[in-house]
């Protein structure tokens, strides 16, 4: 899809136990450099919910868009990204599933030697991490005290999220870039470069926890452009 020369819109969609504030490092670089930026506030409830929150998102743009998911962020722009307004696609850290697939079928046989997340036993159909590990799981190279607040502040994850399943995964008909993070302890990198792979994603890989789009914003930015800059 060209967008004709000018800069499409883009919209970042946050994963699990995070909120969309984590996005504002990478959306001031992209402001700062002329795009118009719009930030998903998905309820991480269900997967028919998230992608509907986003489509409202996109629906509110006035030109094509590029997607972008972080961590389980990645399903809900899997299946949003086939409105016809996404241009392109970009994961970030992110599930990339197949069709048919849903979180619980790509995390059912965990790769060799992948960190176990310290997720917390369900409470009245949620997920959270456990706070006092967080920072090492989650975010290992934010400060302390950055790592605490968003520990304390994480979004639970709703358990029927995980089992939402992708009816066609946008990334077969739309260009896609990916962005590895190699010391990621939640989704292990060994899997990122599998789902990117067989997404035919152009791919990034660069150090950084789980939470790189907030540790390293300029590299998640500079992905996002090149993604944006692929349409015009």
């Amino acid at each position: 899809m060209s967008t004709d020369g000018v800069n499409p819109r883009i919209v970042l969609v946050h994963g699990a136990f995070a909120d969309g504030s984590g996005w504002q490092g990478v959306y001031t670089l992209l402001k700062n450099d002329g795009y118009d930026v719009a930030v998903v506030q998905n309820p991480t409830i269900s997967l028919d919910g998230d992608v509907a929150a986003t489509r409202q998102v996109i629906d509110a743009q006035d030109g094509p868009v590029v997607l972008v998911g972080h961590s389980y962020g990645g399903v809900v722009v899997t299946e949003a990204g086939n409105h016809d307004s996404v241009a392109a696609l970009v994961y970030v850290t992110a599930f990339a599933p197949d069709k048919g697939e849903s979180v619980n079928t790509l995390i059912a046989d965990p790769h060799p030697g992948a960190a176990s997340p310290p997720i917390l036993p369900p409470v009245d159909g949620f997920l959270r991490l456990d706070p006092e590990k967080f920072h090492e799981a989650f975010a290992a190279d934010l400060p302390a005290a950055q790592a605490a607040f968003m520990a304390d502040s994480q979004v639970p994850w709703g358990v029927a999220a995980l089992g939402g399943v992708i009816s066609e995964p946008a990334w077969r008909a739309k260009p896609s870039w990916y962005v590895v993070a190699a010391d990621d302890q939640i989704i292990p990198p060994s899997a990122q470069r599998v789902m990117a792979g067989r997404a035919g994603a152009t791919v990034t890989e660069t150090p950084g926890s789980h939470a790189v789009f907030v540790s390293n914003p300029a590299v998640v930015a500079e992905v996002i452009a090149k993604a944006a800059n692929a349409v015009r």
